[in-house]
């Protein structure tokens, strides 16, 4: 449906009580589990991790060697003259996306033969540091070759705003292509602006999610300077252990999520499945440290009171929490305390409610991570189990939180809300909530 537009040509007013629904109805990534959304879920289910040892002159004397590097060359998975005008980040955030519009129903080759107004579809990517390999390489190349060795690509392909600017060509969107840099909470708030822009009627669908590749010498050797990285070398695929007693520090990581969020009535028509509504968002900044979180998660607990309120929900209907919990000491247990709060307003006698973080498998994706998580989440309501959490062999009591540990549990079948979680450093937060598909369709299906 689209939005009338007056002769002035502004929007008309999308008053809250017309806002469109929006629904998630297609999924792509490309992480350290594999290529593709069905490596990402098995590898999950399966407790499996994505962990490596760093290889590479580049990495010899550094303090950390390990990171969650995706297992193939994205640039071998593209024609080889749109691969070379990528930067890496970029390359992941086609990659992902093309799934998800596959998976959303839609001819690979983008919007036009998809029968699609691409001026009714947008791109809306989350991603931190960019095209930072490329500056790396801009750099060796000026040192050894000079100027004239440096490619004319170098600045284009390192702006953070060129994964966005690449799915938009890549599939011919022209709606609108926007970026998101707010730390590693980047691509969960892209798909929150995301949701906004079709419920408010100014698109239809938006391809939505977050993309990252900054696993250089120097980000590596920063992360560690400051004592945030773990440093179990010895171990790779056992370092990262979110709400674990001895969790010693996050791992970097790399990759992509995609998600095609939509409006009802458009999925509906034309018959495309439905994983789940995207229920609502809430932002809120800590304006505590550069770098620390707020030990008191007051922050956080305004950001999952706002994305419950936006997503007209309340505690009692939180099914699921996707923890954002990088295995870090301070950061995961400042999320622990905000999420008891929010859980302790259910009221008494409640059962728990079962909390995952997939960094354990995957390390820390940055501005890909949020988007991950959301994929990961939209699985978990429509398949209706939740998979484990590994790294967490011994809970920390301090944290409270009922960690779903060594095997997949099913969903709990009261309760349709699922909080997905992301905070970056500066204090930024960001929250999704994602709401089990439960309209009169679903059940119609169900009983036949």
């Amino acid at each position: 449906m689209h939005q009338p537009t007056p002769p002035h040509g502004r929007p008309v007013e999308v008053t809250r009580a017309t806002k469109r629904r929006v629904v998630i109805t297609g999924l792509g990534a490309i992480t350290p589990l594999g290529v593709g959304v069905p490596d990402l879920w098995n590898g999950l289910v399966e407790g499996r991790s994505g962990v490596r040892p760093l290889e590479g002159a580049e990495f010899d004397g550094q303090p950390v060697r390990i990171a969650g590097t995706v297992p193939e060359d994205p640039a071998g998975l593209l024609p080889r003259p749109q691969a070379r005008r990528m930067s890496r980040a970029s390359q992941f955030a086609v990659i992902a996306s093309r799934e998800a519009w596959r998976d959303a129903g839609f001819a690979a080759s983008g919007t036009v033969e998809s029968g699609i107004d691409p001026s009714r579809v947008g791109v809306s990517v989350g991603t931190i540091i960019g095209g930072a390999p490329v500056l790396v390489d801009g750099d060796r190349r000026l040192r050894d070759k000079g100027p004239r060795g440096v490619s004319p690509l170098t600045a284009p392909m390192t702006v953070p705003s060129q994964p966005a600017a690449q799915i938009a060509i890549d599939l011919r969107v022209t709606g609108e292509a926007r970026t998101v840099v707010s730390a590693c909470a980047s691509g969960t708030e892209a798909i929150g602006q995301a949701i906004d822009r079709i419920r408010d009627g100014h698109l239809d669908l938006v391809l939505a999610g977050g993309t990252e590749a900054a696993i250089t010498p120097s980000v590596m050797a920063s992360f560690a300077a400051m004592r945030a990285l773990s440093t179990r070398n010895d171990e790779p695929e056992r370092a990262s252990r979110p709400f674990a007693k001895d969790r010693d520090g996050f791992v970097h990581g790399e990759g992509a999520g995609l998600l095609v969020l939509e409006a009802e009535e458009h999925a509906l028509a034309r018959g495309a499945h439905i994983y789940c509504e995207a229920a609502g968002w809430g932002l809120s900044a800590d304006a505590h440290h550069l770098a620390a979180p707020d030990p008191s998660g007051d922050g956080i607990v305004l950001a999952l009171r706002r994305a419950l309120a936006d997503s007209g929900s309340v505690p009692g209907d939180v099914v699921h929490v996707s923890a954002h919990a990088t295995a870090t000491v301070d950061g995961d247990l400042a999320e622990a305390t905000a999420v008891r709060r929010i859980l302790d307003e259910r009221g008494a006698p409640s059962p728990e409610v079962p909390v995952t973080a997939v960094k354990g498998n995957l390390g820390h994706l940055q501005g890909a991570a949020g988007a991950v998580a959301a994929v990961v989440a939209a699985l978990t309501l429509d398949r209706g189990h939740i998979p484990p959490t590994i790294g967490c062999d011994d809970p920390d009591d301090a944290c409270g939180l009922d960690v779903v540990r060594h095997v997949p549990r099913p969903l709990p079948p009261a309760g349709d809300v699922v909080l997905c979680n992301s905070f970056g450093f500066g204090g930024h937060n960001a929250v999704l909530a994602l709401r089990r598909d439960r309209s009169d369709r679903a059940e119609e299906g169900e009983a036949a």
